[in-house]
């Protein structure tokens, strides 16, 4: 094991490196550009021994992946915004063939009509596709989320294509120390990969993915407890509680901004209030019994979320609250949307998100979604013509 000071996006290629995949497909699109340079140095250098595929889009990429996996090579792609829409597409297909493909998504605001920073909109509008979705909280866990992500993918009760998301900027771009383990020990962990299928259209396949999706649900602890085992560090895959046993509020969240969520709660522990944190880490199977069991104790559940439904809500505060329908425990759960296109979530975000949802239950409420038109008191921004 080996300390080093890297750039989010060097960490994730160093951990993708160690896995040894064979070939590797992407398209540069800010912020994920980085993953995809640093690997492609090392292919040239002759360090990493892959086969590095130019292609001209994120479709592109994917389906380059989605031809070599299966073959039954390891893979690897990664990509942002616009580009992971791009390769919706494929992604169901790379699903529904059941091929183990990983790839890493460095979270980013969906255009609309242009803006390039951190939200969380770009993987969860891919929720449905039979991906299963890993949200890290630092650089170290993003790392760590790679190496469990192919042991995941290419279990032969799982063969299901993983994404690991990271936040943009906020991790990607920033400098942190990593430990990076040697290549024996990400060996030991991650064994050549043995496919299960391969492409023969002499053998035609048809495949179900929502049991598998169900049932990876304990593979994914079964792989974390295996990380620690071999690397000698706790690993988070599908939830981690932090000031929970006694908490009577329980704040919700994924990714980066769960940081935040803590440094909050532990001020507020000095001022004698149960306040704890539950972050999210596998969105994608959702893991609906874990949730119950975690949250059942509290009082009020507030999940602050840096996506959105459209015309509806938050969708983890939507599905927490199926999560606990029709069942004996019910705490009053309340949504709150913050960090849009890229705008700070704060000690203060958290503190108004507590306050309210301590004096009503919310539904749904966009915490800073405040044009200046809307601030000058109009009420349909979209009607007003320039003046």
């Amino acid at each position: 094991m080996t300390k080093k000071l890297l750039e989010g996006s060097q960490g994730i290629a160093e951990a993708v490196a160690l896995c040894r995949p064979q070939v590797i497909a992407a398209y540069p699109i800010t912020p994920q550009t980085h993953i995809p340079q640093e690997l492609a140095d090392m292919v040239a250098n002759g360090k990493l021994k892959a086969e590095w595929v130019n292609v001209e889009s994120e479709h592109s990429a994917a389906s380059v992946v989605l031809g070599a996996s299966a073959t039954g090579v390891r893979v690897f792609t990664a990509s942002s915004s616009q580009g992971i829409l791009l390769m919706s597409e494929v992604l169901f297909n790379i699903a529904g063939m059941r091929l183990p493909v990983v790839m890493v998504c460095v979270n980013r605001s969906v255009s609309a009509p242009l803006n390039i920073w951190n939200d969380q909109q770009d993987s969860i509008s891919q929720r449905d596709t039979g991906v299963i979705q890993l949200y890290a909280e630092d650089n170290q866990e993003a790392a760590d989320l790679v190496y469990q992500a192919y042991r995941i993918a290419e279990d032969h009760r799982v063969l299901l294509p993983v994404m690991v998301c990271l936040d943009g900027y906020v991790l990607s771009h920033a400098w942190e120390t990593v430990d990076i383990p040697s290549q024996a020990q990400v060996d030991s962990f991650l064994p050549p990969f043995k496919p299960l299928y391969k492409l023969d259209p002499e053998n035609p396949l048809s495949f179900m993915i929502q049991h598998t999706m169900e049932q990876s649900i304990g593979i994914i602890q079964n792989v974390a407890h295996d990380f620690e085992k071999t690397f000698g560090r706790p690993a988070t895959a599908i939830i981690e509680e932090y000031q929970t046993h006694d908490a009577t509020t329980i704040l919700v969240g994924m990714g980066s901004m769960v940081s935040l969520f803590k440094e909050e709660v532990d001020q507020l522990r000095s001022q004698g209030q149960k306040v704890g944190v539950l972050k999210l880490v596998c969105y994608r199977p959702f893991p609906k019994e874990q949730l119950y069991q975690s949250l059942k104790g509290a009082k009020h559940i507030v999940v602050i979320e840096k996506a959105t439904s459209l015309g509806f809500g938050g969708p983890v505060a939507s599905e927490l609250r199926s999560v606990f329908y029709g069942r004996p425990h019910q705490p009053a759960i309340s949504g709150f949307i913050a960090g849009l296109g890229g705008r700070d979530i704060t000690a203060e975000t958290v503190k108004t998100a507590l306050n309210k949802a301590h004096q009503h239950p919310v539904d749904t409420e966009y915490l800073d979604l405040r044009t200046d038109l809307e601030l000058e008191g109009v009420s349909n921004p979209a009607r007003q013509h320039k003046k």
